[in-house]
Formats: structure tokens, C-alpha cells, sequence
């Protein structure tokens, strides 16, 4: 982990994409554990949900970086809809376990006051912890689980997801 453990969580910009890039194949590597998906012929994973990001103007990515140093993303989608989803989620395995995702999910939630959503997979038992730990400390025991199927995956179990609400800082 870089010494500096104070996570900055900014919107990524086009100059970003190289770097962004690079953080999305992290993630889709460890996601393919669960998600039972190998790289293309090329090596990479899919990157539709990295592309919709940055095209679509109902989502927005986010750079989180500790120091100079880039440690995850975060992908917010359903921003004009009635409930926001943390599309996508990731803190690199090197800065696990030192509050760092805590601190920047708390700060991407924060941005987008209103209903949530976000979903994970019940056999990666870290995300169940971190998860239901950002619900109770978002908001206490008012959220809900339910488990989903996953669009276009009738092999793969459901997908567990998480409501809750934020509220914009400084109300209750």
C-alpha cells in the first residue's frame, strides 16, 4: 500500500483512459474468478460497462488514487433514473484492507444523494462483508438484499444486491 492511505476519490477524464484501462483489466481479472469469464484472444475483457462510462451521460467514472499513486474505480450509472447503481467497484488487492474502499464508496455515495444499488457475488465472501459494512455504516438498518439472476447468465448463480439510501450531507 502506498504510505499515503488517505484515498482521493475525482472524476476521471479522457487524459485518464490509458490509466483507467489498465485499473478495468485488474478488475475484470478478479471478477472472472467469479463471473467464470477468460480474456479474449487479445488478453482483455470486455469493456463495454469502462466504455459506457465514458460515453454516456447517464453514468460517471471514477479515479481513486492515494497519493500519486492510482488504487481503484468506481462506476456510477442510472444518474437521470430514479435509483443510482455502483455499476462497477474496485480497490487494487494492494490497498485491500486499510479503509480505502470504505472511505471512497462513502465518497462516490456521497455525490449522488438519493437510492442505491449495488451488486455482488455471494461466493466472494470479501465484497459480502464489504458490502453489507457499507450498508450498516450508510445506512444503519435501513437497507435491504435480494438476490437476482444475472442478465444473459442463467449458469451463474444469482446476484446478491443491496439497496439503501443516501442522504445528501448535512440533511437527515
Amino acid at each position: 500500500m502506498p504510505h499515503d492511505t488517505h484515498v482521493r476519490v475525482r472524476l476521471a477524464t479522457a487524459d485518464d483512459r490509458p490509466l483507467m484501462d489498465h485499473l478495468w483489466l485488474m478488475f475484470r481479472h478478479d471478477m472472472s474468478e467469479f463471473s467464470c469469464v477468460t480474456p479474449g484472444p487479445d488478453g482483455t475483457f470486455r469493456s463495454d460497462r469502462l466504455e459506457a462510462a465514458f460515453a454516456d451521460a447517464d453514468r460517471v467514472p471514477y479515479l481513486l488514487t492515494a497519493g500519486q499513486h492510482p488504487v481503484g474505480l468506481a462506476f456510477v450509472r442510472g444518474l437521470a433514473g430514479p435509483v443510482r447503481v455502483l455499476n462497477s467497484f474496485f480497490v487494487v488487492r494492494g490497498a485491500r484492507g486499510a479503509g480505502v474502499g470504505l472511505r471512497a464508496v462513502r465518497d462516490v455515495l456521497a455525490r449522488h444523494p438519493g437510492p442505491w444499488e449495488v451488486a455482488f457475488q455471494d461466493d466472494n465472501a470479501p465484497a459480502v462483508r464489504f458490502w453489507r459494512r457499507v450498508a450498516r455504516e450508510v445506512a444503519g438498518d435501513a437497507w435491504t438484499e435480494e438476490h437476482r439472476p444475472v442478465p444473459g447468465r442463467p449458469e451463474l448463480p444469482p446476484d446478491a444486491w443491496i439497496a439503501l439510501h443516501v442522504t445528501a450531507p448535512g440533511t437527515r
